[in-house]
């Protein structure tokens, strides 16, 4: 049996500043280059675990991997290549931020091997971007994505929405901008408040930080009709695609496809042996590099999921896009046929639709995927 493809994620964890809102694994600072040295070594430890593979992707993420000298990157990107091959047009992504307006940068990252960018823009409103703690302007925004595209066609614009005073002219605005700018993909993420961040502290002060439910849905509900209508697809419950620019890396996830995480924190999920495996690599980046360094036999926090949560897994980030869901491979996993009653229920509901072998969430299912996937669990 030919193995599965794979798609490789490189967490660069450091940030020139750390937003209130974020709960990923992330560090103040710029560059560590025992860090990258890291990373290229557990590349290999990952080439003789998996052994050859057909790669989907690479993706940069963070933290802020632009603040990565463009050597470094070619230096991984090549890496990756020599391991595994790469096979022409293979989807390489990065994610920027618009403080790193540098145009020679983006045209040396692209010269690397970087074909992607998704720009971290979260608004154009000046007072939404200070209320979200972003080091950069709506003026920055707009300089970096004409920099960027120019150099890249494929290339995604990340959006904010659900801020605390955010009206539907202000997110109608964002918009309007975005769309001005002829990204090929935007991802669209609703606020939430995450334990532990300073958000959370500060609505525990009272503070609000976010939108309550029924405007956030407004909002969604805009978005949705804004896109669609301007030729986007709305391929993902947060992401919109023009033709023939999904992003591949995302969607290795939502598919359920294996993919290995290296870098402080990086997740991944391997199939071996017809077992399904969740890794995570060491959180801090002291921790990390020694651990690689070391040689320990494996450095990562490995844990095998059972055919009930690995079922799960498969659904829950399956119903998530547009194509939804197998039914006989979740049934396969799970050991079991779904249950009749709540499957027409959620039907009857206009919830899910059911075609032959797949099962995908409606428009008005989208929203409410939590209680989709708690009845189809239960």
């Amino acid at each position: 049996m030919a193995k599965s493809p794979l798609a490789i994620y490189i967490h660069w964890p450091y940030c020139a500043r750390i937003c209130p809102y974020c709960d990923f694994n992330v560090y103040k600072g710029t560059r560590n280059d025992a860090l990258v040295s890291a990373i290229d070594q557990d590349l290999t430890y990952w080439r003789e675990r998996t052994g050859t593979r057909e790669i989907i992707s690479i993706h940069f993420g963070g933290g802020t991997p632009s603040l990565l000298p463009a050597a470094h990157i070619g230096r991984l990107v090549d890496k990756v290549d020599k391991l595994w091959g790469l096979a022409a047009g293979t989807e390489v992504g990065l994610e920027a931020n618009p403080a790193d307006t540098r145009r020679d940068y983006w045209k040396a990252i692209r010269s690397s091997g970087v074909n992607r960018i998704s720009l971290g823009v979260q608004s154009f409103n000046d007072g939404a971007l200070k209320f979200l703690g972003r080091d950069h302007d709506g003026a920055q925004a707009i300089a970096a994505a004409g920099d960027i595209a120019s150099i890249f066609s494929n290339f995604s614009l990340d959006l904010i929405f659900g801020w605390a005073g955010q009206s539907a002219n202000d997110w109608s605005q964002d918009l309007k901008i975005a769309l001005s700018l002829k990204p090929a993909h935007l991802s669209t993420y609703q606020l939430t408040i995450e334990p532990g961040t300073a958000f959370e502290r500060a609505e525990a002060r009272g503070n609000e930080k976010a939108v309550h439910a029924d405007q956030s849905a407004d909002l969604y509900d805009q978005l949705r009709r804004r896109l669609t209508s301007s030729g986007f697809e709305h391929y993902e419950i947060s992401n919109f695609a023009q033709r023939g620019h999904r992003s591949r890396h995302n969607l290795a996830y939502w598919q359920g496809h294996d993919y290995i995480g290296v870098g402080p924190g990086a997740h991944g999920r391997v199939t071996s042996g017809g077992q399904r495996i969740a890794t995570t690599a060491k959180a801090r980046p002291g921790n990390y590099i020694s651990s690689v360094q070391d040689q320990e036999p494996d450095p990562r926090d490995q844990e095998l999921l059972s055919g009930e949560d690995w079922a799960a897994e498969y659904l829950m980030m399956g119903m998530r896009i547009q194509d939804g869901i197998s039914i006989a491979r979740f049934e396969e996993l799970v050991g079991h046929s779904i249950p009749a009653a709540p499957l027409n229920d959620l039907i009857a509901a206009d919830l899910i639709q059911k075609t032959k072998d797949k099962m995908t969430a409606t428009e008005t299912g989208r929203p409410l995927l939590d209680h989709i996937i708690r009845k189809l669990l239960t």
